[in-house]
């Protein structure tokens, strides 16, 4: 799931070492501010995705095209926050939060208000732009605010929950607001998070002292940014122009050629967004891979079962939110098991292959759906299965990600593998929409394309290319996994700073 299964979506991991000032009196208020404006961005990862259905009725954008409204937000997002975090450095927490606070809703009363496709995207990349702002500075701020350590294991419980939850209560409230009022107000509820926070922000928070040593790193960030979009765009073009036209592949190449400058110019750097340093340890490397794999799965299934369940099976918003709130649980049992049980004990080589092996399988076990299908027998095995499954991946991989990384290198760690996810998202978001395009075209070859059945088995005969796909990607999951991943438990440093994802 986006986010908090994603989603899971979105976090900075902490590591910054705390202030030796006496800590805010009003710090729990504090808390309290910080963890609506994470609720607000996690949310966004899922809330769109069941109101996109009905947007798409009203504006009437094609299939193709949907997938933009679910990669413009996370594309932007993960190929920003590496920058982000610089920025809340540079110029100061508590003013980076506070500006991503407002540019965040501004950008939803734009999406909110959009009269077209266009608008929608550019309102939608606007909010992962001020989200990547937003997320660094509030994960610093909730480091420097709790100082005492009990104190602190306490509030990164609470905002580890925030993130948790978020994609789950994001689910249902798109479903709630699509049902009752109108798609719009998926991205116009962000204002009330947005006013909330933002007045608790400019009463309760410090004003932090502006770190002149930084330095950022815009070439990498224009180049990270700009590989990333070629390629995520070029997939999404082979859909409408195939595969072999130079709008398709010329992207792709371009994509490749501007992430290999970004990889070369992180070594000539003096303050580089990425020290490769960071990718070089076999677990790290391995968990940044996995990371990057499950969002490629992960996303695309949330966007097809979404279709799936609204067109094929007439689901409600509502309704759809509420069957993906078992995958949730069974992600977040997962995730609790294989942090405090398992990875302590065997470490991730069993069970980070493990749950890629169980997501392939529900994958596979999607791909039957049809027209009768049940939610009690044929939707919710899987989908509970695809939960754990990916549970037992992503918390060990985002943890590994950043554990035994020096402390100058910890913000880029973190931010780093928020953007595998988000990247993973993007990529399978356009890749998987393009296949299913292309089934759906091959399967109306030859049929009539005016025949309601014709056009509703052709919908499910593109569904099911998409799992089978994503089956695909779970299982190069599986192999990568067995064999980077090195044997036995992760030595813990006892006097690290406490970690936090999203």
């Amino acid at each position: 799931m986006p986010k908090s299964v994603a989603d899971t979506a979105d976090t900075t991991t902490v590591s910054a070492l705390p202030s030796a000032d006496a800590p805010p009196r009003h710090r729990w208020w504090i808390l309290a501010v910080i963890g609506v404006a994470q609720l607000m961005v996690v949310l966004d990862g899922t809330i769109v995705n069941i109101a996109l259905p009905s947007a798409q009725k009203d504006l009437g954008f094609s299939d193709g095209d949907r997938q933009w409204v679910v990669t413009a937000y996370a594309l932007a997002f993960g190929s920003l926050l590496l920058l982000g975090g610089r920025i809340a450095d540079l110029f100061g927490r508590k003013m980076t939060f506070l500006v991503g606070l407002v540019g965040f809703a501004g950008a939803s009363a734009l999406g909110g208000a959009a009269t077209g496709f266009e608008m929608l995207i550019v309102a939608r990349a606007a909010q992962g732009l001020f989200g990547a702002l937003l997320a660094p500075a509030a994960l610093s701020l909730l480091t420097t605010t709790f100082t005492d350590a009990r104190e602190r294991a306490k509030a990164f419980g609470v905002y580890g929950a925030i993130a948790g939850a978020g994609g789950a209560i994001g689910l249902l409230l798109g479903g709630v607001l699509t049902e009752h009022l109108n798609w719009r107000w998926t991205l116009y509820v962000n204002l009330a998070f947005a006013a909330v926070a933002f007045v608790g922000g400019v009463l309760l928070l410090q004003r932090t002292t502006r770190d002149k040593t930084t330095t950022l790193d815009i070439p990498g960030a224009v180049l990270v940014g700009g590989g990333l979009f070629c390629i995520v765009y070029g997939f999404a073009n082979a859909e409408s122009h195939d595969w072999s036209s130079p709008q398709t592949w010329g992207f792709l190449v371009a994509g490749a050629v501007l992430l290999t400058v970004f990889t070369w110019w992180q070594t000539r750097s003096t303050h580089p967004l990425l020290p490769l340093r960071v990718l070089l340890d076999r677990n790290r490397g391995a968990s940044f891979l996995s990371v990057l794999i499950t969002g490629v799965g992960m996303f695309g299934v949330f966007l097809f079962l979404t279709y799936y369940l609204q067109q094929s099976l007439g689901y409600t918003p509502i309704k759809t939110g509420l069957a993906f709130l078992p995958m949730v649980a069974g992600l977040m049992v997962a995730s609790t098991l294989a942090s405090t049980a398992l990875i302590p004990r065997f470490g991730p080589k069993p069970v980070v292959p493990l749950g890629m092996g169980l997501s392939a399988a529900a994958m596979v076990w999607l791909t039957g759906l049809d027209l009768s299908s049940s939610y009690a027998t044929d939707i919710l095995p899987p989908l509970v299965l695809a939960g754990f499954g990916l549970g037992l991946v992503m918390a060990p991989a985002m943890s590994l990600a950043t554990a035994g990384v020096a402390a100058e290198d910890s913000g880029a760690a973190s931010a780093a593998v928020n953007t595998m996810q988000q990247v993973g998202g993007s990529l399978g978001t356009a890749l998987l929409n393009t296949l299913f395009a292309s089934s759906v075209t091959n399967y109306l070859d030859g049929r009539n394309p005016k025949d309601p059945a014709v056009l509703a088995q052709a919908s499910l005969h593109g569904y099911s290319t998409a799992y089978w796909w994503s089956a695909v990607f779970f299982v190069t999951g599986f192999v990568i996994s067995v064999l980077l991943y090195r044997r036995g438990a992760p030595v813990q440093d006892p006097d690290a700073a406490p970690v936090v994802h999203m």
